[in-house]
C-alpha cells in the first residue's frame, strides 16, 4: 500500500491553512493601551488628507486580539481532530500492511480490507477539505468583523473632524500606499484609542455588534 504520502499531504494542506490565520491576522499585541490623551484633537485640520497604520491596529486592537484568539482556538481544535482521524487511518494501514507482510490474511480478505480502507482514505480526504475550507470561512469572517468596526468607527470619528480622506497605510520598511507623509497626518493613536473606547463601552452596554465566527 503506497497511500501514506497522501494522508500526509492532505494533513500538511489543513495545517497550511491554519498557519494563514497566525500569518495573516496573529501579529499578537503590543502596546495594549493607550493613553487617554491620545484621544485628544489631532493637530491635522479640517479638510486635511490623514493616514492611519492599519497593522498597528490590527495589533492593538482589543476586539480584533480576542477574535484572533477565538478563531485560533477553533482551528487548534480543527487540527487536532483531522491529526487524530489521520493518524487512525495510517495505524489502520500500517496494520493492514503487516498482515499482508507476514502472510496473515488470504488473498480475498485482503482485498475485501484494501476497499475499505480506500474508502476510509477517500472520506478522510473529504473531512480535510471541508475543514479547510472551514478555516478559510472563520478566516474571512473575523477579518470582514474588524474591518466593518474599523469603518463605522471612521465614518462616526470623520463626522466630527470633518477630514477631506482618511487613508489607510501597510508596511514598515516601504509603506503603501503611503511611503512618506508629514507625522502630524498620522491619526493612527487618535483611531486606536477611539476604536478601544469604543470597544469597551459596547461590551459594558452588552450590545457588541460583530458576530461569533462560523460554526
Amino acid at each position: 500500500m503506497k497511500n501514506t504520502p497522501l494522508i500526509l499531504s492532505l494533513i500538511s494542506l489543513v495545517a497550511v491553512a491554519a498557519l494563514g490565520i497566525m500569518m495573516l491576522t496573529s501579529k499578537g499585541p503590543g502596546k495594549k493601551k493607550v493613553d487617554s490623551a491620545a484621544l485628544e484633537a489631532s493637530p491635522a485640520t479640517s479638510g486635511a488628507i490623514v493616514y492611519y497604520n492599519l497593522d498597528k491596529i490590527l495589533q492593538d486592537y482589543d476586539m480584533a486580539n480576542e477574535l484572533r484568539s477565538a478563531v485560533q482556538s477553533k482551528v487548534d481544535g480543527i487540527n487536532a481532530e483531522v491529526n487524530r482521524r489521520a493518524n487512525k487511518l495510517q495505524s489502520d494501514y500500517n496494520t493492514f500492511n503487516d498482515k499482508i507482510n507476514k502472510g496473515l490474511i488470504t488473498r480475498s480478505v485482503a482485498e475485501v480490507q484494501s476497499q475499505s480502507l480506500q474508502q476510509q482514505q477517500q472520506e478522510f480526504q473529504n473531512y480535510a477539505a471541508q475543514m479547510e475550507q472551514q478555516i478559510a470561512e472563520e478566516q474571512q469572517v473575523m477579518l470582514n468583523q474588524i474591518a466593518n468596526s474599523i469603518k463605522t468607527y471612521l465614518d462616526k470619528f470623520n463626522a466630527d473632524k470633518h477630514y477631506s480622506m482618511i487613508l489607510s497605510t501597510q508596511g514598515d520598511i516601504l509603506p503603501a500606499p503611503i511611503a512618506v507623509a508629514d507625522s502630524s497626518l498620522d491619526i493612527t493613536k487618535i483611531v486606536l484609542a477611539g476604536l478601544n473606547d469604543e470597544y469597551v463601552k459596547s461590551k459594558a452596554k452588552g450590545t457588541t455588534t460583530e458576530k461569533q465566527p462560523v460554526e
